[in-house]
C-alpha cells in the first residue's frame, strides 16, 4: 500500500496523489507498486529490496542523487498472550524532492506521523523530517525498554510465587527481546554517526542540533539496554540455582520419608517370617511398637543432621 502525506498548517495530513515536497509511505507493497515508485522516482530496484529484507541490517548508501538509510526500529506483537518486542528495518529514501519510507508491515512509529500526532513536522524538509523520524523512532526505544524492565519487574515477582516454566519462559522472551534492541541499536548508531559526518546528506544548523538529540538518546537506550540486559541474565542465574536448590531440598525430604517409612516393612518382614528365637515373637503388639519406636529415632537423627 502505497500512500501520501504532507504538511498542510502545521500538521501532517494524507493527501490523494503524488505532490512536490510530500511523504510516500509504503507498507508491504505490491510488485506493481514497487515498478511505479522506480520508474516514477528513478530508485535502484536494489534499494526497495534492501528496505523489504527482513534481516537487512542498519547501514547508508547513495547512489545517482538518491539516498537510501536503513535503520532498525522497535515493534511490539502480542503474541497468544504474551508481548513481544523485536526490531525490523525500515528503509528511508531521499529523492530529489521527495522522502519515501518503505517497511514490511505497518508500525506505530509511521503511525504517528500519518495520523497527525506529531506537530511541527515538516514534510517538504527533507532532512529534518528524516531526521524526525529517527528521534521518535530513538524515543520509541527508550518507551519500550522502560515497558519492558516492568514487565520483568512483575514476571520476577510471580517467579518467586510460583517457580513455574511459564514464568521463566517470559524471562527468555524478554532476554531475547533485549539482545535484538542491543544489537540493532548499535548498527543504528553507526549508521548515523555516518550521517553525522555530512557525507551523504547535507546538515544544516538546525539539523546538526537535531542530528546529535538523536544520537543521545540512542546512546541512552543502549546503555539501558545494556544494563537491563545484565541485570536479567543475572537474575535467571539467580532463579536457575533456586529452582536447582529446590528440587534438591525436595528429594531430601522424599529421601528421608522413604527411609522412615520403609523401618514398618522391614520388622513386620523379618516377625512374618518363619524364623525362630525372635524377641517377644509370641506378642503381636512388639513389631509396632518397635516399628513406631525406630522410626521416632530416626526420625529425630535426621531432623538434627537437618536432613528432614
Amino acid at each position: 500500500m502505497v500512500s501520501y502525506y504532507k504538511t498542510i498548517d502545521g500538521r501532517i495530513s494524507e493527501i490523494e496523489q503524488y505532490e512536490s515536497g510530500c511523504w510516500i509511505n509504503c507498507v508491504a507493497p505490491e510488485e506493481d507498486e514497487i515498478e511505479a515508485l522506480i520508474q516514477d522516482f528513478n530508485i535502484e530496484p536494489d534499494f526497495l529490496r534492501a528496505s523489504l529484507d527482513e534481516e537487512e541490517s542498519s547501514h547508508i548508501d547513495s547512489e545517482d542523487g538518491n539516498t537510501l538509510i536503513i535503520i532498525d526500529i522497535p515493534v511490539v506483537e502480542k503474541h497468544e498472550k504474551n508481548i513481544r518486542y523485536s526490531t525490523m528495518p525500515l528503509g528511508i529514501m531521499l529523492t530529489e524532492k521527495n522522502v519515501i519510507t518503505v517497511c514490511l508491515k505497518e508500525t506505530a512509529l509511521l503511525s504517528e506521523f500519518a495520523e497527525g500526532v506529531l506537530k511541527g513536522v515538516m514534510t517538504n524538509l527533507k532532512t529534518h523530517f528524516v531526521l524526525h523520524i529517527m528521534l521518535r523512532m530513538a524515543t520509541k526505544y527508550l518507551q519500550y525498554l522502560k515497558q519492558i524492565d516492568k514487565i520483568s519487574d512483575h514476571v520476577e515477582r510471580e517467579l518467586r510465587k510460583s517457580m513455574k516454566n511459564q514464568e521463566l519462559i517470559q524471562l527468555l522472551d524478554i532476554e531475547k527481546s533485549l539482545v535484538y534492541f542491543s544489537s540493532s541499536l548499535k548498527a543504528d548508531e553507526v549508521t548515523l554517526e555516518k550521517i553525522m559526518r555530512g557525507r551523504y546528506i547535507k546538515l544544516y544548523d538546525e539539523d546538526q542540533d537535531l542530528l546529535e538529540d538523536v544520537l543521545i538518546e540512542i546512546k541512552q537506550a543502549i546503555e539501558m539496554s545494556s544494563i537491563y540486559l545484565n541485570i536479567l541474565s543475572g537474575t535467571m542465574d539467580a532463579f536457575a540455582s533456586v529452582i536447582s536448590n529446590n528440587l534438591n531440598i525436595v528429594m531430601k525430604v522424599l529421601a528421608s520419608i522413604t527411609l522412615i517409612i520403609s523401618i514398618p516393612t522391614v520388622i513386620s518382614g523379618l516377625y512374618g517370617m518363619n524364623v525362630q528365637n525372635l524377641p517377644l515373637a509370641q506378642f503381636w503388639w512388639f513389631p509396632v511398637l518397635l516399628s513406631l519406636g525406630l522410626m521416632g529415632i530416626a526420625g529425630f537423627i535426621l531432623k538434627k543432621t537437618k536432613m528432614l
